[in-house]
C-alpha cells in the first residue's frame, strides 16, 4: 500500500502558498538487508520532496523526515515527489483553539480539521443555511486542472473585447485529483496574478481560502460569499485514468454540470481536446468529455465548440524544446471536433452546441498567461488544440455577462 522512507534534508528548494519543496537524502529501505531483489531508492539516494506546513510542520536543513515515496518508486504521478508524512522530531505546535469541526482526507493518517464556510461555526452559516439559487451565474466546467488557466484567458480576453473590466472569478477545486489546493502552483500563481478571487476547496480537498462540504455549497459560497461573476469548476492537478469507459476521475465533470443546473446557474461545458495526443480515444474530443457529458450530465449545458482559424497559426513558441505542431494541423482537427461534438448537441445530445472562434487573437491571449501552460506534459506549441478549446468555453462564459 505505502512505499515508506526515512531520510535527512540537505537542502529547501522553492516555497509557494501552502507547500515547501526539500532535497532530502534517503536512509536505508525498511527490510532492506533481508530483500531478495535490488532495493529502489536505496539509502544515499537524494529525492526531491513536498511537505506541506500547515499539517506536518516546517522542514528545515538538517531535520529527519518521514516520506510517503509509494508512486515515485513507482513513476507515477505526483510531480516527481516524495511526499513529507511527517518530522517525527520537530512536529508542529498543535493548532490554536478555535472554530471548525470539517474534517477532509477522512479516516486517513492526515485528516485535517478545517472550518467550512457552510458548517454551523462558520460566519456564512446563515447565509448558505437556506440558499438554494445561483441565480443564472456561469460555472464553466472541465475535466483537466490544466484547463483552468487557458478558461481564465479566455474568459478575460472577451472581457477586454467587450471594453468591461475583468470578470471577478473563484476556482472550486474538486477531489478527484490531488486533495490539497497547496499542491498547485497554478492555483498559487493566478491568485499571485490576481486572476482569481477566491479557490473554494469541495469534498475532500483542502486548503483553499474556503472549505466546502459540497461542489453544491462551494458554488453557492462563490457567488454569496466570495461575489463571483464567474466560477470554474475542475479537479486538482493529477487526473487518473485506467484506458477504461468509466474508470478515470472526470467523471465527475458531467456530476459538477448536474450540480450547477440543479442550483440554477448556467452551465457551461469545456471540451477536453487535443491534437497532439498519440492515443485515438483521446484525440480531438477526449472520450472523457464525450461520456461525463454525453451519458453523466443530465441537465444540459452550453458545450463550447471551438472554431480554429484556418491555415497555420502563427507565434507558437518552442518554450520547452519541442518542435512546434506543423503548419495547418488544426484544420483537420477541428473537422473531427466538429462531428465529434454532434453526439453531445440536440437533437442527438441533451446539450447546445455553442461554436466560439478560436483563432491567433485568442493564441495571444493564452501566451500572456501568468502561469505555465501544461497538460499532459504538453505545452501550447506541442498542444495549441488543448488551451485553445478551453479558452474558448471561458470566451462564451464571459459573454454570458
Amino acid at each position: 500500500m505505502i512505499t515508506w522512507r526515512a531520510g535527512v534534508v540537505v537542502s529547501r528548494g522553492a516555497a509557494w502558498t501552502g507547500a515547501v519543496e526539500v532535497q532530502v537524502r534517503l536512509e536505508g529501505a525498511p527490510g532492506a538487508d533481508d530483500a531478495a531483489e535490488p532495493v529502489v531508492l536505496p539509502a544515499g539516494t537524494e529525492v526531491r520532496a513536498l511537505a506541506y506546513p500547515s499539517l506536518v510542520g516546517d522542514p528545515a536543513v538538517g531535520d529527519r523526515v518521514l516520506l510517503n515515496v509509494s508512486a515515485l518508486a513507482r513513476g507515477l504521478g505526483t510531480g516527481g515527489y516524495a511526499l513529507v508524512v511527517a518530522l517525527p522530531d520537530a512536529p508542529p505546535p498543535d493548532p490554536a483553539p478555535g472554530p471548525g469541526h470539517l474534517v477532509k482526507a477522512r479516516y486517513t493518517p492526515l485528516q485535517a480539521l478545517v472550518l467550512g464556510v457552510d458548517e454551523q461555526e462558520s460566519a456564512h452559516h446563515a447565509t448558505l443555511r437556506d440558499a438554494d439559487d445561483l441565480a443564472g451565474m456561469p460555472v464553466v466546467v472541465a475535466d483537466l486542472h490544466s484547463a483552468l488557466p487557458a478558461i481564465i484567458a479566455g474568459a478575460r480576453h472577451a472581457a477586454a473585447l467587450a471594453g468591461r473590466p475583468a470578470p471577478k472569478i473563484a476556482y472550486v477545486l474538486t477531489d478527484g485529483g490531488a486533495l490539497p489546493a497547496w499542491f498547485s502552483r497554478t492555483v498559487a500563481g493566478l491568485r499571485a496574478a490576481g486572476w482569481i478571487a477566491s479557490c473554494l476547496t469541495a469534498g475532500q480537498a483542502f486548503g483553499g481560502d474556503l472549505e466546502a462540504v459540497t461542489v453544491h455549497t462551494a458554488l453557492l459560497a462563490a457567488r454569496l460569499v466570495v461575489g463571483a461573476d464567474l466560477v470554474v469548476v475542475t479537479q486538482g492537478p493529477g487526473n487518473l485514468g485506467t484506458g477504461t469507459r468509466w474508470g478515470f476521475s472526470g467523471v465527475a465533470a458531467g456530476e459538477a454540470i448536474n450540480a450547477v443546473g440543479v442550483l440554477g446557474g448556467r452551465p457551461v461545458a469545456a471540451l477536453r481536446v487535443s491534437g497532439a495526443d498519440l492515443r485515438d480515444r483521446h484525440l480531438g474530443i477526449s472520450h472523457h468529455s464525450l461520456t461525463a457529458y454525453g451519458r453523466v450530465a443530465l441537465l444540459p449545458a452550453d458545450v463550447v465548440v471551438p472554431v480554429f482559424e484556418p491555415g497555420p497559426f502563427e507565434g507558437l513558441a518552442d518554450s520547452d524544446g519541442v518542435p512546434p505542431l506543423e503548419s495547418g494541423s488544426l484544420d483537420a482537427l477541428g473537422a473531427r471536433v466538429h462531428q465529434q461534438s454532434l453526439a453531445l448537441g440536440t437533437p442527438v445530445g441533451r446539450h447546445r452546441l455553442v461554436p466560439v472562434e478560436a483563432g491567433s487573437a485568442l493564441l495571444a491571449a493564452l501566451a500572456a498567461s501568468p502561469v505555465r501552460l501544461s497538460t499532459m506534459g504538453r505545452g501550447l506549441a506541442q498542444d495549441p488544440a488543448a488551451f485553445l478549446t478551453a479558452a474558448a468555453a471561458g470566451v462564451h462564459a464571459a459573454r454570458l455577462l
